[in-house]
């Protein structure tokens, strides 16, 4: 029979294992530095209320409310407006918002995947991660201008708890619930009301 040679365990020498947590925490810390300096000068989250819910990670669908102004002037250019959803109590209050690249400006859908149901944020978006020098044509965002918004989350959803509520919703209108004249059916696919923050510069 062979014999097995065996390999005594070494204990971990005294100020090692700080050592390796001292480690573990400046990775942790160079990380989030280099996360930071990714991100274009100027941008940023101010939490004004701190939510209690579930964060949004990318494929959520997030539901809120938001004001857009031009950060130099202060001018309104953009405002949601709630979905008058027929069955209440199967989505939040607010308007649509899904945390998918490409679907918003940059800065926003970056401020989106940072949100928490129950929160406020303003958040300053910088020029080069919102229109740069080509602003929606008609809109009162000048060329290469840093945009604010102030951003209410009501609510996150998963893909699969919005897929689930939706054909909850659908089978109530079915069956007689239905919605009140006049709402379109189907604002639950998209984003309402032509937001310019829906659209993407050069498109």
């Amino acid at each position: 029979m062979a014999e097995i040679t065996r390999v005594p365990l070494q204990p971990v020498a005294k100020g090692s294992l700080t050592k390796i947590w001292l480690g573990v925490l400046v990775a942790i810390a160079l990380g989030a530095v280099l996360a930071w300096a990714s991100m274009p000068k100027g941008f940023s989250i101010e939490t004004i209320v701190a939510g209690e819910g579930p964060v949004a990670e990318e494929g959520n669908a997030v539901f809120g409310r938001y004001v857009g102004k031009v950060a130099s002037t202060g001018v309104e250019f953009d405002r949601s407006q709630d979905i008058p959803l027929p069955v209440p109590g199967i989505f939040p209050e607010g308007t649509l918002l899904p945390v998918e690249e490409g679907a918003f400006i940059d800065g926003f859908y970056q401020a989106l995947k940072q949100a928490q149901a129950g929160a406020t944020y303003e958040v300053y978006i910088p020029a080069e991660m919102a229109y740069g020098d080509s602003p929606p044509p008609g809109s009162d965002i000048p060329a290469n201008a840093a945009l604010i918004f102030e951003l209410e989350v009501t609510g996150v959803m998963t893909r699969e708890e919005f897929e689930v509520n939706l054909a909850r919703m659908q089978e109530a209108m079915q069956s007689g619930i239905g919605a009140p004249a006049g709402v379109p059916g189907d604002v639950p696919g998209g984003v309402p009301g032509g937001a310019p923050i829906g659209v993407i510069p050069g498109q």
